[in-house]
């Protein structure tokens, strides 16, 4: 009995003795099958060949991704407070040398991700920490592939992690679409660890908004206004997206409203 890892979106199974038929996070339209088709390894296979990298975006921010690139490719983000420490977003591969750092570190209070396309083995992640409660909103369990009783689903519009930390369900991308605030962040003047809720773009000097990214499909404005609403009571500084180098470093805020202006008028008549 193995644990199978789909490749294209980085999703673990649970144990069986044959890789899935399907990963039905690819098949949906939000994700995609690659052309060469459906392919699996294992954590064990990818440890092989693959590390885990770390970068200190910033004191109490550090970035840790997969080298070279997996599946989507996204990094998670550790986020060190003095009430204790949470991982944002999750990649497939876990090790000892990445166990190690965060152990070293405090260890981790909580586990949450964004959105259904970054699960990926979540399970190995909280069970390597004790069993770490993991937390992803109500509105999307249905894209669980390995319940267990880590998994927290959490409803509503917020989630108070922390003392400093907060969830924001944005919905958008999947209904249950979530970023991270953390207050303390950038100095006191807070950050937002967006995935690919809110999508850094290549100059970094935009976000932009998408239902379904390898297939282009924007959001509409009943959605784009969703998301404007959601964030506006919070107060940053800086994004971090879902790459090590898609980050907003200063003036993110009022970059977030011209961003929702933009793509409201690129899409209406």
């Amino acid at each position: 009995m193995q644990a199978f890892i789909c490749t294209a979106c980085g999703t673990e199974y649970a144990p069986a003795t044959a890789p899935p038929s399907a990963c039905p996070v690819c098949e949906e339209e939000r994700q995609y099958v690659p052309p060469s088709g459906q392919s699996w390894t294992t954590l064990e296979k990818l440890g092989q060949g693959h590390r885990n990298a770390f970068h200190e975006h910033e004191p109490g921010l550090i970035g840790i991704g997969t080298e070279p690139s997996f599946a989507i490719g996204q990094r998670a983000l550790l986020v060190l407070t003095p009430h204790g420490n949470v991982l944002w977003d999750c990649i497939a591969l876990i090790d000892e040398a990445t166990i190690a750092l965060i152990k070293g570190l405090g260890g981790l209070s909580a586990i949450a991700i964004s959105h259904p396309h970054f699960y990926t083995s979540m399970n190995r992640w909280s069970a390597a920490f004790g069993g770490t409660p993991v937390y992803v909103h109500e509105d999307d369990r249905d894209w669980i592939r390995q319940p267990s009783e880590a998994i927290r689903s959490w409803s509503g519009e917020t989630l108070k992690l922390l003392p400093d930390v907060t969830l924001i369900r944005c919905g958008g991308h999947f209904p249950g679409s979530a970023v991270l605030h953390w207050s303390k962040g950038a100095d006191g003047a807070g950050i937002l660890c967006s995935g690919d809720t809110l999508t850094v773009t290549a100059d970094r000097k935009f976000l932009t908004f998408m239902w379904s990214y390898p297939n282009l499909i924007p959001l509409p404005p009943k959605a784009i206004r969703g998301i404007s609403e959601s964030i506006q009571p919070f107060a940053f500084e800086r994004i971090y997206g879902h790459y090590f180098d898609r980050v907003i470093a200063e003036g993110a805020k009022p970059i977030f409203t011209r961003s929702i202006d933009r793509y409201l008028a690129a899409i209406m008549d």
